[in-house]
C-alpha cells in the first residue's frame, strides 16, 4: 500500500490550495484518513480529519478555512485549503487507517508535500 500526497506549493497570504492524498495497492477498505502538518522547528500537528462515515475534526487554527473531504471509490482524500497564511507553512501529511488482505486496519503515512505561505 502506498499514499501519495500531492498539491503542495507557494502561494501569497489570502491564497488557496488543494491537497490531495491517494492510496494505491491492495486496499480492501480506509476507515479515515487525516491531514497533518510539521512547521519547521515545531512538532508535526494534527490539521484535520475526517472518518470513514464522513465525520470530520479540525485544529481550531484553520476552522473555517480548511475542508477536508474523501471519495471512498477512489481511494482519494482532499485537504481544501482557504484564506491561507504565513503561519501555514509546513510540509504537510496525509495518513490513512487501511486494511489489506493480509491484515486489519494499520496506520499509513504519505511522502510530505510542502505548502509555502508568503508574499
Amino acid at each position: 500500500v502506498q499514499l501519495q500526497a500531492s498539491g503542495g506549493g507557494s502561494v501569497q497570504p489570502g491564497g488557496s490550495l488543494r491537497l490531495s492524498c491517494s492510496a494505491s495497492g491492495s486496499i480492501l477498505g480506509i476507515n479515515g484518513m487525516g491531514w497533518y502538518r510539521q512547521a519547521p522547528g515545531k512538532q508535526r500537528e494534527l490539521v484535520a480529519e475526517i472518518t470513514r462515515a464522513g465525520v470530520t475534526d479540525y485544529a481550531d487554527s484553520v476552522k473555517g478555512r480548511f475542508t477536508i473531504s474523501g471519495h471512498n471509490a477512489k481511494n482519494t482524500g482532499y485537504l481544501e485549503m482557504n484564506s491561507l497564511k504565513p503561519e501555514d507553512t509546513a510540509v504537510y501529511y496525509c495518513k490513512a487507517s487501511i486494511s489489506t488482505p493480509r491484515t486489519s486496519y494499520l496506520d499509513f503515512w504519505g511522502q510530505g508535500t510542502l505548502v509555502t505561505v508568503s508574499s
